[in-house]
């Protein structure tokens, strides 16, 4: 078993894709479109990964995307860890394993701090167990109307880990093929964003500090919302949203963190200073 890095030219893209199509049949949204949004035109920087090779046929595939953060106020270097597939042809062989060390490896000679990651309630374990993740904390789950009220945005840009978003990366964040962001400007200089879920009726919501996309507007829209992510100090959900049960969950949802290198350091977060949105991964 070859293993080469992974890459963003049309070739590669098309062997990603049919890799995916391969593995998730249901996963419509990973087409060549898109994976060259993801890939290649990140202003924060191009893929970090491992491909498997196996007499010329792709055998599994992992990557991560670079990512502005700030933890503990200062600005750091992060890979934001996404796909990851195996052919069916070639599972069981911890493949994995292999690619995701290798990527860190690379990502630590690359000059990146640390790497985070959404994960649900089967593939946590691992990451913990075999790969030195920490688990950080499961991420809130709320539904309701309107704005995020009684929010502290002071507390907001103040926490202690979340995702800086320089203009070029959030207009980037917002073009995504699969899944296009509307913004929208609030009141008090803030700014909405809203995203399909695949449920009618419902759209995923965020609010970030100050008038963060100038040149994106839509309108807010009607339907409940949905919050996922984490805000400072919160421990409850804001008036008019109320947390969804687990059950009525697909699957708990994970922040993981992993220190890359003597640069990495002890980026753990403290999870009541946490700032979290969608906008920050890949669910919607």
């Amino acid at each position: 078993m070859e293993l080469t890095p992974s890459g963003f030219e049309d070739a590669q893209l098309r062997s990603y894709a049919a890799l995916f199509t391969a593995c998730f049949p249901g996963a419509s949204h990973l087409h060549e479109t898109y994976l060259r949004w993801l890939y290649r035109e990140n202003p924060a920087g191009t893929v970090v990964g491992f491909d498997a090779w196996e007499s010329g046929r792709l055998a599994a595939h992992y990557v991560c995307v670079p990512a502005s953060v700030q933890v503990g106020g200062a600005p750091r270097r992060a890979l934001l860890s996404l796909n990851t597939a195996t052919h069916p042809d070639f599972q069981g062989r911890g493949l994995f394993t292999r690619l995701a060390e290798a990527t860190y490896a690379r990502g630590t000679e690359a000059g990146y701090d640390l790497v985070f990651g959404v994960a649900n309630a089967n593939s946590t374990p691992g990451f913990v167990r075999k790969l030195g993740f920490h688990l950080v904390t499961p991420l809130d789950s709320w539904i309701g109307v309107g704005r995020l009220r009684g929010v502290d945005w002071t507390s907001v840009g103040e926490a202690g880990f979340a995702r800086a978003w320089p203009a070029p990366e959030l207009a980037w964040r917002l073009r995504n093929p699969a899944s296009p962001v509307r913004s929208l400007a609030l009141p008090g200089g803030s700014t909405g964003f809203l995203a399909a879920t695949g449920k009618p009726g419902i759209s995923a919501w965020a609010e970030l500090p100050g008038d963060q996309a100038p040149e994106a507007r839509g309108g807010a829209g009607f339907g409940a919302r949905v919050f996922l992510g984490r805000i400072p100090g919160r421990a409850r959900p804001p008036a008019a949203y109320t947390r969804i049960p687990d059950r009525l969950r697909p699957s708990p949802l994970n922040l993981i963190v992993r220190g890359l290198g003597s640069r990495g350091g002890d980026v753990a977060p403290d999870p009541s200073r946490l700032f979290f949105t969608f906008l920050d991964f890949d669910a919607f």
